[in-house]
């Protein structure tokens, strides 16, 4: 560790002192605190029970489950021993489960008493895996997690620069197959400050992790609340009802949204009248009614952002009220340019292709150089998204360029192309096109358009399950629609533009 670096383990350290008997961590599911100082113990007992257990610096740690202590303590011993933390999205159907992890060769393997079954099933589909340990203390089929926790904390100091890798996060399947953005200490502190400047946050706040520690969101949410001294009360997943009993009691006053959450929220306290107007600092995507009827119900503030698990979830940010509609501005530390096709900028007004540089870009996908050079051309991260300037510097998104349509659905992503080809294995099935379209609830679904084979018949409902069986359930089209005038361009294939002119009206 150098003389100018930083890295999360430095930030866990200094926090100790900082903070020493401040409470840093609620878990929700069973009323369990830690202080800044335990948190620190804590993390040294597990790094050197790790390091016992033969984990070296760029050796990756997979974790499945839903989020925890446990889960944030192995982000702090991986932080100490230079180690990368493999978080597995649990929505994920077994076959993209065992990619991810056979994408990265973790070397352990921490799996939630949920999701032992799958695993257990799968032991010999995973060579690299060495060891598997439960998740939880209380118990499970695997290795007992507090047997790494018996020593005294004295783990060997390792050298860990703030460039040096920390966490690789699996991204939609764009080109068919999941890419791990690998993200370094450096981009979740540089992440952290930005955040923690925009919210204006203090270690008074009070911070609600609802969002998964396999999301990026989830993950700076939770470290930037950690950097300020900030509690962190914890939801392994995320429940209304519950929800606003924590944001009542607990005072919350920050939280991250995807729809259909606030919403949900703001539905409950409707039902209870249980008070939420802690909660003055929202941000992430939702519908305008939504955040209008946020903050007209508690005053509070709700910021906008464009940003992907490549720039650490951050490249603009702004008040939803500045300029309702937009992404908000560039981040202080991040620099965005709209480009054509040509990689030429465009003046505002115009749509191109969103690029940025800046501290908070990734390192770059694991061990797809072919790709890495592509993103990275013309010494700029190249998104794949679209948007446009106004006169003022407010972005407003555009959408995805046409070879990486982007659907989003309550906050996940997914490639209409990953859809289709599952959707095309279906015996009934001759031609596809998937695209996202409005939704009431997910402000986001995903409809499949499909021309069958002559002679077949089939269900919508009966595909929409096909596909649920094959991949991750959040992927299956919630709309389907058979038609037989289906629009062909001049060499045979789908006409997509067309198909989605035609039948992506908003969804009931």
């Amino acid at each position: 560790m150098g003389l100018y670096d930083f890295t999360i383990y430095d930030l866990i350290n200094r926090n100790a002192v900082c903070f020493k008997d401040k409470v840093a961590w609620f878990e929700g599911d069973d009323n369990r605190t830690l202080t800044f100082a335990q948190y620190q113990g804590m993390v040294d007992r597990l790094a050197c029970g790790l390091q016992k257990s033969n984990i070296k610096k760029g050796d990756r740690i997979g974790v499945l489950g839903k989020s925890s202590l446990e889960y944030f303590l192995l982000y702090g011993a991986a932080a100490a021993l230079g180690a990368i933390i493999l978080p597995i999205n649990w929505r994920l159907s077994a076959d993209e489960i065992n990619f991810n992890l056979n994408d990265c060769e973790p070397v352990v393997l921490f799996v939630d008493g949920e999701y032992q079954e799958l695993i257990e099933g799968r032991k010999n589909e995973l060579p690299s895996v060495q060891k598997y340990y439960n998740l939880k203390p209380e118990g499970g089929n695997f290795i007992d997690f507090d047997s790494l926790m018996n020593n005294q904390g004295d783990f060997k100091n390792v050298d860990v620069s703030n460039d040096d890798g920390f966490v690789i996060i699996h991204t939609a399947a764009v080109t068919g197959r999941p890419r791990g953005a690998l993200l370094g200490h450096g981009n979740l502190l540089y992440a952290s400050l930005h955040l923690n400047y925009c919210f204006n946050l203090t270690p008074e706040d009070v911070h609600l992790n609802l969002l998964p520690l396999f999301h990026v969101g989830g993950l700076f949410m939770a470290i930037s609340s950690f950097h300020t001294g900030a509690l962190t009360v914890n939801m392994s997943k995320f429940d209304a009802e519950k929800a606003i009993e924590l944001i009542e009691e607990k005072k919350v006053s920050v939280m991250f949204d995807f729809s259909p959450i606030l919403s949900s929220i703001l539905e409950q306290h409707e039902k209870t009248g249980q008070d939420i107007k802690t909660l003055k600092a929202v941000m992430g995507l939702d519908t305008p009614e939504t955040i209008e009827k946020y903050q007209q119900v508690t005053g509070g503030t709700f910021y906008c952002i464009y940003g992907q698990t490549e720039t650490t979830g951050l490249a603009t940010f702004g008040r939803y009220n500045d300029r309702p509609g937009s992404a908000g501005k560039m981040i202080q530390l991040g620099e965005v340019r709209l480009v054509d096709d040509y990689d030429r900028p465009v003046p505002a007004g115009q749509v191109g292709e969103i690029t940025m540089k800046g501290p908070l870009i990734f390192k770059g996908y694991w061990n797809l150089p072919t790709d890495n050079e592509f993103t990275f051309r013309d010494g700029w991260h190249h998104t794949g998204d679209l948007g446009r300037f106004d006169d003022d510097g407010f972005l407003w998104y555009a959408g995805r360029k046409a070879e990486k349509e982007l659907i989003k659905p309550g906050g996940e992503n997914v490639y209409p192309a990953e859809v289709e080809k599952v959707i095309l294995q279906h015996p009934a099935v001759d031609k596809t096109v998937v695209f996202g379209v409005p939704d009431p609830k997910w402000k986001e679904g995903i409809k499949a358009v499909c021309l069958l084979k002559a002679g077949e018949n089939l269900e919508p409902q009966e595909l929409v399950k096909f596909v649920g069986r094959r991949i991750a359930s959040y992927k299956k089209p919630q709309y389907v629609e058979f038609i037989d005038d289906f629009s062909l361009l001049e060499d045979g294939s789908p006409d997509r533009a067309r198909i989605k002119e035609l039948y992506g009206g908003t969804q009931q």
